[in-house]
């Protein structure tokens, strides 16, 4: 009887030290998220380039909308989630690495009758003001020039706020943010075609996610 009773005792034991191990695991793989963004962590960040997409899109002779984007760029955020218009990005994109699975395409499109990435190959967006809160939760609207072939510009940057926390997958907390932009390519001397129904207008989509520094 006593033997049946230290068995028992030890499978006791073990499980709740096994009940212990994966309420530990629990904690370490959920995500901290929080979308409440006056409780998300303020400071330096910088961009997470593993998740981050920067698309545009054009209207093509009023048939179709042409997709393409930017698949090199950098970005780095001042964040103060008590006073959101404090904040400040700076965004630096390599203009050379443009896609729109063509490569053909591609290299026309790098020449010196559209963007001439020989002669300006960044395009540098940094935030000048804030406009104030956008239409919808975490929503948030600020102005920034944009510097894009050799023409400085203001550019409105409608951003959502997804929110943050620990990425377990990193172990770094992380902000999500999901933006968008809208200009006319003739405002940077990029005007090509804009007489034949190839757009002037050009839509950016953004999403990313940025990693507080370590510094």
């Amino acid at each position: 009887m006593l033997n049946s009773l230290l068995s028992k005792c030890r499978w006791v034991a073990l499980g709740l030290v096994s009940s212990a191990v994966l309420v530990s695991c629990d904690k370490l793989l959920t995500p901290d998220f929080n979308t409440d963004v006056a409780e998300l962590r303020g400071g330096a960040y910088t961009l997470d380039k593993d998740h981050a997409s920067l698309i545009f899109e054009i209207n093509h002779l009023g048939f179709s909308t042409f997709i393409g984007g930017f698949d090199d760029f950098e970005a780095s955020l001042d964040f103060d989630p008590e006073n959101v218009a404090n904040s400040s990005l700076e965004v630096i994109v390599n203009m050379d690495s443009l896609d729109v699975n063509l490569p053909e395409f591609e290299e026309e499109l790098k020449g010196d009758n559209w963007f001439d990435v020989a002669q300006f190959p960044q395009a540098i967006f940094r935030t000048t003001s804030y406009v104030g809160a956008g239409e919808g939760e975490g929503a948030h609207v600020f102005i920034g020039d944009l510097t894009m072939h050799g023409v400085t510009a203001p550019v409105t940057l409608n951003v959502v706020f997804n929110g943050g926390g620990r990425n377990f997958l990193t172990r770094s907390y992380t902000l999500g943010f999901e933006a968008s932009a809208e200009f006319k390519r003739s405002d940077f001397g990029v005007d090509r075609f804009t007489n034949f129904g190839v757009g002037d207008d050009i839509t950016l989509a953004i999403n990313v996610e940025f990693q507080e520094s370590s510094e």
